[in-house]
């Protein structure tokens, strides 16, 4: 095990989009940071030389390799005192057209991911000095989506599980769900062809900021979420969406 005294902090989908900032934000802050991929390594290794992370191979729709991986994170880089449960994938489809197995992929990744590596990390933070969960949630989470019946039920019950665990972790844990709002990255650029000047223009017309978020922005609400400025905050929701939806 490692004897570097830094904090340490784990965050799935880490290596890329809103992940890699999150991770970025961690590791400005002064943690050792572990970021879970899934797929590719080289990328995930070159954000892991450039920003300073640890990288590790995960598949969080797979309850057997997200033990495993909390039990090489345990053994080999000690307890966590942050635990951002980032990672998340779309399969859309309308209804009618949904599989049993997009439905289960996106479940598995989007819910049952944060359960399991929670469940498998929170005894040890519990022993040790505690610490602070953030599951990353969507704003369909709340606000359905035509074509996102998986995506959106696994999002809104994120929101549940976090407010179950914020009751049964507390005092020692702190448990958020941060929720971004449209958020400049390639997925999204991609699946709303925000490089098209009018499909933006459409977009930021909705948006009362009149700007789309960067990944930045939402690292500044992990900052308040896991730091001292947020110590009295659990079990709620902060979503960042430059008022687009004003729940």
């Amino acid at each position: 095990m490692t004897t570097d005294p830094r904090p340490l902090a784990v965050v799935t989908g880490g290596t890329r989009g809103i992940g890699l900032a999150l991770s970025r934000r961690l590791v400005r802050l002064g943690h050792r940071t572990v970021a879970l991929y899934h797929s590719d390594k080289d990328a995930a290794q070159a954000a892991a030389d450039a920003h300073g992370l640890h990288v590790l191979r995960a598949d969080v729709a797979d309850s057997d390799s997200v033990r495993e991986a909390a039990r090489h994170i345990l053994a080999e880089y000690g307890t966590p005192s942050v635990l951002v449960n980032n990672a998340g994938i779309n399969i859309d489809r309308p209804f009618l057209e949904l599989t049993p197995a997009d439905w289960q992929r996106v479940l598995d990744t989007n819910l049952s991911g944060p359960f399991h590596l929670t469940q498998a990390l929170a005894p040890a933070m519990l022993a040790a000095d505690g610490g602070t969960v953030v599951n990353v949630g969507a704003t369909t989470g709340i606000r359905p989506r035509a074509n996102g019946a998986n995506y959106a039920a696994a999002k809104a019950g994120l929101l549940q599980l976090t407010k179950c665990l914020a009751l049964e972790l507390a005092p020692r844990i702190r448990v958020n769900c941060l929720i971004p709002g449209m958020t400049e990255t390639e997925e999204l650029i991609t699946r709303f062809r925000l490089d098209d000047p009018q499909h933006r223009a459409a977009v930021l017309s909705e948006i009362p900021q009149r700007r789309i978020a960067s990944p930045d922005d939402i690292a500044d609400a992990l900052e308040y979420l896991v730091g001292p400025l947020g110590g009295y905050v659990t079990g709620q929701k902060l979503i960042v969406d430059g008022g687009q939806f004003m729940w």
